[in-house]
């Protein structure tokens, strides 16, 4: 879950005059970025092994 602070960085870094579109789209790039730290942590993530192992064949 995302915190206000957080999204009050996010705006700060944004230039002074910016689109609705603009801060939506940041918002949910770190809620995304977010998500995946806490599944990362959670070890909720596909091994490398694995996707060596795949890769080449999705890539047919």
């Amino acid at each position: 879950m995302l915190s206000r602070e957080k999204v009050i960085d996010t705006i700060k870094q944004l230039p002074t005059k910016f689109s609705v579109d603009e801060v939506i789209d940041r918002i949910i790039l770190l809620e995304k970025i977010e998500i995946g730290l806490q599944q990362s942590q959670n070890e909720e993530v596909t091994p490398d092994e694995y996707l060596d192992r795949k890769l080449p064949k999705w890539l047919i």
